[in-house]
């Protein structure tokens, strides 16, 4: 009996370092087929206790301790792939961990987020024990062989790392074929986790010099041309290109932007629309404005905060030296937020600036309709104004998925609390695709609603309005698009008429076939635009 339990553990505890071995990091990965992988680790970490016999205590500590972080990071890459589309970068991104907390938090609840981070610490460490103590089970045993048995097993062991080696060198290198009975998948991922910290290092250095060499540094004459009028940047949460391009969605928005154009004319508005590529989809929605503003490439934190850091004048910065007044509308910030003066806002109005007394929309703090009227009731006149807001109705949850009412009836926002508590739940609408499908893009089509509405609200003088996505909502939601979001001009024509020289197409709804820019070539081409007539306007 005592031989049976003892073949049963170390066939247990084989399988267990086998499927973390074999665990996938990529979505499209987690298939039954999955199993079917032959891990060239294994024979090695096995074969290489029995050899170790009863030496094997720190060895495994050591390895149990590699597979848990190694298994860690696996299950990071899979929700980053399926959040953003790349895998997770320990070095840049570990400022996720905590808003994904608070965002989970805003959907289920602090005392459930809390209860799911405990279990899976503790369902972490339990993993590592079960790992440690089955290859000490495999040590103890291979302390029963004869001296022959574990020089043998030494042999195997050393084999399979020769394999292991062999298989790592030809996945790691274009055009080489290699074709081992298994895999060394794990090994692979921990040098490519390895070989990416070290790039992400060399990427900051290179930003650092970019950074430094801003050709706005000591130039003058921004938005000279525009004599003063106030300038409106708005992003969209989660809208992309998605939103032209993919049937689920395309009918809708259609109708919305086609409306849309009728109220803008009616005012004497016109509107130009392109295409400009975000450095992020799913999320980190902070890292676009910053590449708006700044005009560099800010795909993770680390720049983002290298950006802060740096020379760089961002818009705002050109804006306060040209004498405008600069504002951030932020109702999705709750906390301080240290970095806003750095970013070049004299002003900064979040959430509880903003005076909203309804109840929220789930982690939605407002509707973007609120958001936007309290702007032109808070937002300072006594000087041109270059203002930026980010609305946030089109963020998950996506439930409940508020309406537009009269302008006039928006008060304090207690008028939403019906909206507030209606719809279903945010476990309710998650537990399909198809269901939040349907909410993303209801929620979406009425954060377009509130943005075009307002812009078309009568005024004694028009400010030159920018709308935009800041990235695409998760792949699995946009489905079309890429990285590409819509990008709209709206304001008086005599004033669209700088702009001439983009060749952007007339009204809200950019042509498919227009050239796409970099999101961070925008701060130069609007400067340029916009700056006193000595200036380079291409």
């Amino acid at each position: 009996m005592a031989r049976v339990r003892l073949t049963a553990g170390l066939f247990l505890s084989a399988v267990l370092v086998g499927l973390l071995l074999i665990q996938p990091n990529r979505p499209s990965a987690v298939t039954w087929q999955a199993l079917t992988m032959k891990p060239l680790e294994l024979p090695v970490l096995l074969f290489g206790a029995l050899a170790l016999g009863r030496w094997i205590t720190v060895p495994a500590a050591v390895v149990a301790t590699v597979l848990i972080l190694l298994s860690t990071l696996k299950f990071a890459d899979l929700a980053a792939y399926e959040a953003f589309g790349r895998s997770f970068d320990p070095v840049v991104d570990m400022n996720l961990v905590p808003a994904g907390f608070r965002l989970l938090s805003g959907s289920i609840g602090v005392p459930a987020t809390a209860a799911a981070a405990a279990f899976v610490v503790i369902a972490l460490v339990l993993l590592g024990w079960l790992v440690f103590a089955g290859l000490r089970s495999w040590g103890r045993a291979g302390a029963r062989l004869p001296s022959g048995g574990r020089y043998a097993a030494a042999t195997l062991s050393a084999a399979f790392v020769a394999l292991s080696a062999a298989d790592v060198r030809a996945a790691l290198q274009e055009g080489v074929q290699w074709n081992p009975p298994g895999t060394a998948f794990s090994a692979r991922t921990a040098i490519l986790e390895g070989r990416g910290i070290l790039r992400s290092q060399a990427a900051l250095e290179e930003f650092h010099a970019a950074a430094e060499a801003d050709p706005w540094q000591e130039r003058e004459g921004g938005f000279a041309r525009l004599d003063g009028r106030d300038i409106v940047i708005v992003f969209i949460e989660s809208y992309g290109r998605a939103a032209y391009d993919n049937p689920l969605y395309a009918p809708r928005h259609g109708e919305t932007v086609q409306q849309g154009e009728i109220a803008l004319a009616r005012t004497g508005l016109a509107a130009r629309s392109g295409w400009l590529t975000s450095p992020v989809i799913g999320g980190r929605s902070w890292l676009a404005h910053g590449t708006l503003a700044s005009g560099l490439e800010l795909g993770d934190q680390r720049r983002y905060g290298a950006m802060l850091t740096s020379p760089r004048r961002t818009l705002f910065d050109i804006a306060n030296d040209a004498g405008y007044h600069t504002l951030a509308v932020a109702p999705a910030i709750v906390l301080p937020w240290p970095e806003g003066p750095q970013f070049g806002f004299r002003e900064i109005l979040d959430a509880d600036d903003l005076g909203y007394a309804g109840l929220p929309f789930n982690w939605v703090t407002m509707p973007d309709q609120y958001t936007l009227a309290a702007f032109e009731r808070l937002a300072p006149r006594d000087a041109p104004l270059l203002a930026e807001i980010a609305l946030i109705s089109s963020h998950a949850p996506w439930t409940p998925v508020a309406e537009m009412v009269p302008w006039d009836d928006v008060g304090d926002g207690s008028i939403f609390d019906e909206m507030a508590t209606a719809g279903p739940t945010p476990r309710e609408v998650w537990s399909d695709r198809d269901s939040i499908r349907d909410h993303y893009g209801r929620s979406l089509d009425y954060s377009l609603q509130a943005v075009l509405s307002w812009a078309a609200l009568s005024r004694e003088s028009a400010p030159l309005i920018v709308v935009l996505g800041d990235h695409q909502a998760a792949a699995t939601i946009s489905q079309d698009g890429g990285m590409d979001v819509p990008v709209h001009l709206i304001g008086p024509p005599e004033v669209l008429a700088f702009f001439d020289g983009w060749n952007w197409s007339e009204g809200l709804t950019p042509a498919g076939e227009l050239p796409v820019w970099p999101m961070s070539a925008f701060r130069d081409r609007f400067l340029a635009a916009t700056s006193g007539p000595g200036e380079d306007r291409s």
